[in-house]
């Protein structure tokens, strides 16, 4: 045997027995009493005494507390979160992947796992599991995990925003995308002075309802819609180009029309309303004039130029991002509005953006998003829907929707020159909702604008809106394929 292990025996062997000496030692002494108490306690007589239990007792007394202990730390907080962690990652992971061999996008797969890792099927089927592993006081958790990946997510939309390709197509960009959302606002609204009666939540006025039921048949999933692009290998042909820059439009639109009917719907008074106006106003330009400006000299053109970002580029994103959250939500209007705003003052110098775009990407949509939508199923009981009568009026929801948005879109791309084929699949893609959808339900259930019922209802339709993209763009296709060979074929008299 070397030197060096018997050296390492001896130390480890004197250092072990004196500290179970020791401990024997200390086990004789006096435990300390609580004011009051004396040596007689129950207490301190079992703390004292001797323990009398021997055979299969004490092995019964072992097994009972080893389980005991097992089952304390399996229901911890921390325990049931990362239960909760796996569970939704693994799910929404296998999910995407089977969506995408389906010709989907992945977060198809994720919103579909969503609603049946909820009480709609999961809590159906495995009630006691569900409620073990969904347990109401445990959702809290997610719910601020949920909102931290709708934030970073919002962040890196705003990144992906390019403003110069917004100029080349700036009037039929404007023409096509306002018209995608006024269209279909106009046909929510109208939608909800039938709704509001039997499907607001209790207490909300009618404004604020009919605003969100709005603002719901309004929206465009930007970063949805430019990955179906990419997946079809349409995003450098003049469609993509088109799709895109509608798309962004619509957008930032959309979202400024979401921020203003928050600030509605939280404010007490009309007062309070234009004063929210105002801040987010103050805010916006401060961003734009002073923040922008100053964050292109504070990450000086060295760093914006390096491979990787450095921990103190790192920092200063991330402080420019929580700040300006903060600030959105301080004002009123939700934080997402904030890091969507930090995201489209981001430096573009040397692909600044990409690189924080790959790292931000990466976090959100493996961890953080898929409980965001986790979340949003838990909140989603289509149980509620009851009877041919609710099913009919969801499909009801979902013919306006695509009616206003796909019809929309198609018809102002029709007056602006575009042919046929290539309207009809700019509107295809308009009417993809996806996770921007569910980012705005959320809030308007969270204000308390939204019942169960028609989140249910606006949730599916969020999901059917967006599946039924690819095979309409195929079927577009074609149609128009088809047309064609028609007319080539020669006529016979």
């Amino acid at each position: 045997m070397s030197r060096t292990v018997q050296l390492y025996l001896v130390i480890t062997t004197i250092a072990l027995v004196g500290i179970f000496g020791l401990l024997r030692l200390g086990n004789r002494l006096t435990p300390p009493l609580a004011a009051g108490s004396s040596l007689s306690s129950p207490v301190a007589a079992s703390q004292t005494g001797p323990d009398k239990a021997t055979g299969p007792a004490q092995a019964t007394t072992f097994l009972t507390s080893a389980t005991a202990n097992l089952y304390q730390n399996g229901t911890s907080g921390l325990s049931r979160l990362f239960l909760q962690l796996f569970v939704i990652i693994a799910v929404a992971a296998l999910a995407g992947a089977v969506a995408a061999r389906l010709g989907q996008p992945a977060v198809v797969g994720e919103m579909i796992v969503g609603i049946l890792l909820g009480p709609s099927l999961f809590g159906l089927v495995a009630p006691h599991a569900f409620g073990f592993l969904f347990a109401p006081f445990s959702l809290e958790p997610l719910r601020l995990f949920s909102q931290i990946g709708v934030c970073l997510f919002m962040f890196a939309v705003g990144m992906e925003l390019d403003v110069s390709q917004l100029k080349r197509q700036v009037q039929t960009a404007i023409v096509v995308s306002h018209s995608s959302i006024v269209i279909p606002y106009l046909l929510g609204v109208t939608l909800a002075l039938f709704l509001y009666q039997s499907l607001a939540q209790p207490g909300a006025s009618f404004t604020s309802f009919a605003l969100f039921i709005g603002i719901s048949m309004s929206i465009t999933a930007f970063p949805v819609l430019v990955r179906i692009l990419r997946d079809r290998n349409l995003f450098s042909t003049p469609l993509g180009a088109t799709a895109t820059a509608c798309a962004a439009v619509d957008d930032v639109t959309a979202w400024t029309i979401l921020a203003f009917v928050v600030a509605i719907a939280r404010a007490t008074s009309i007062g309070g309303a234009v004063f929210s106006f105002a801040l987010v106003i103050l805010f916006v330009g401060l961003m734009l004039a002073l923040i922008r400006p100053g964050l292109q000299r504070a990450l000086s053109a060295f760093a914006l130029e390096q491979p990787e970002p450095s921990k103190t580029s790192l920092a200063i994103v991330l402080t420019v991002v929580l700040a300006s959250a903060f600030c959105t939500e301080l004002i009123g209007i939700h934080a997402l509005f904030g890091a969507f705003l930090a995201g489209v003052i981001m430096p573009k110098q040397g692909g600044f953006r990409h690189k924080l775009t790959v790292r931000v990407e990466n976090i959100s949509s493996v961890l953080l998003l898929p409980v965001f939508f986790v979340f949003t199923g838990l909140r989603t009981q289509v149980g509620l829907l009851s009877g041919p009568g609710d099913w009919g009026l969801c499909a009801i929801i979902i013919a306006v929707a695509t009616l206003g948005k796909l019809g929309g879109s198609a018809f102002a791309a029709r007056l602006t020159g575009m042919d046929s084929r290539t309207s009809w699949q700019l509107g295809a893609l308009m009417n993809t909702r996806g996770l921007m959808e569910l980012i705005a339900l959320n809030i308007g259930y969270d204000l308390g604008i939204l019942s169960q019922r028609i989140f249910a209802m606006l949730v599916i339709m969020a999901l059917v809106t967006t599946t039924m993209t690819g095979p309409l763009l195929t079927l577009f296709r074609r149609r128009h394929e088809k047309m064609l060979g028609e007319a080539e074929q020669p006529a016979f008299s």
